[in-house]
């Protein structure tokens, strides 16, 4: 086992992942792995994805150009555990088990399932009841120490934190508390600028988008309503396309489109211009890598594979412990 921190996070898989999977998350979970600092797991949570209702037809495709677009962002699988939860069974099983040591009451009090339950009134299942008791297991399963998550993840990662010195004071020391890396990319909207980027509302730029897809995009992207011709101040700190610029545009140029948006000296014409241009070169190679992995599917499958078989090596260790200090199966009887 190495002894560096080990990080764990995951995506469900929506299919192609887009800019502000990239930004907000990917990105980050690249550098990271890179670094050599920790010692990383990266999922793709298919489990988690059966909560709202989907076509079964559709959801291996949607799986591997999940995968997919983790490599070809840069994941490397031989710095880093990738792999399909639902590959691994311990996830579930470990689920159940801090099912027996979560209130009621703390699941009632999670804003997303609020949220979720609105926008799927015609299946308000305990599926997406317990879903955090899940987002627990896939945490705890690999004794992960630190957790990249956005702001809209951070309570569920207090509940897990919570859920495992539950268990640990009922149950002896089992697991580390894990904590969390925030983001410190800025939330990307999407290109209509009323909500963010989200495959199923149509407001992305693909990480797979040729290039003239990408301007054309960005083209007709909600900015600044005040703002309405060359020459009128505008407002960077409310303009997404300026969020972009702030997390792709070298420091130096960022400050003088802000200087020059407020001024009125730079449009959004070419704003847009300019932040398309980065936004194409940032993709490039993933593109490219992209391309080649879809020429190999078997590669990809097979990598995930293997990933499933390092991720159940850690988890059969964690429940083995997990059964013991709980008095369960017949490895207590000996």
């Amino acid at each position: 086992m190495s002894d560096r921190p080990r990080i764990f996070s995951a995506m469900q898989p929506t299919g192609e992942l887009h800019l502000g999977n990239y930004l907000g998350a990917l990105r980050q979970w690249v550098a990271t792995t890179r670094s050599g600092e920790f010692d990383p797991i990266y999922c793709i949570v298919d489990a988690h994805a059966t909560t709202v209702e989907y076509d079964p037809r559709e959801m291996p495709t949607r799986t591997f150009e999940t995968a997919l677009t983790y490599l070809a962002a840069g994941l490397d699988p031989e710095r880093a555990i990738v792999f399909v939860q639902s590959d691994v069974a311990e996830h579930l099983e470990l689920t159940w088990y801090l099912g027996t040591v979560t209130a009621m009451g703390d699941l009632h009090r999670m804003t997303q399932f609020k949220e979720k339950s609105e926008q799927h009134k015609q299946n308000i299942n305990s599926g997406l009841f317990t879903y955090p008791v899940l987002m627990a297991a896939d945490i705890l399963l690999y004794r992960a120490t630190v957790v990249p998550v956005g702001n809209d993840q951070v309570q569920h990662l207090e509940l897990a934190r919570e859920i495992g010195r539950r268990f640990n004071a009922r149950f002896g020391a089992v697991f580390p508390e894990p904590v969390p890396r925030l983001s410190t990319t800025p939330r990307i909207m999407g290109l209509d600028g009323k909500s963010k980027m989200s495959k199923t509302r149509g407001n992305t730029i693909g990480l797979f988008d040729e290039p003239r897809a990408v301007e054309k995009k960005l083209k007709g992207a909600f900015t600044d309503e005040a703002k309405l011709r060359r020459g009128d101040p505008g407002r960077p700190e409310i303009c997404n396309i300026f969020t972009i610029h702030r997390a792709l545009t070298p420091e130096s140029e960022v400050a003088a489109i802000d200087r020059d948006c407020r001024t009125g000296a730079l449009g959004c014409g070419e704003c847009k211009q300019r932040c398309a241009a980065v936004v194409v070169e940032e993709l490039a190679p993933i593109r490219t890598r992209g391309l080649e992995l879809k020429a190999n599917r078997v590669q990809v499958i097979e990598t995930l594979r293997e990933g499933a078989a390092r991720a159940r090596a850690i988890a059969s260790r964690t429940m083995a412990d997990v059964r013991r200090a709980m008095g369960l199966s017949t490895a207590g009887m000996e």
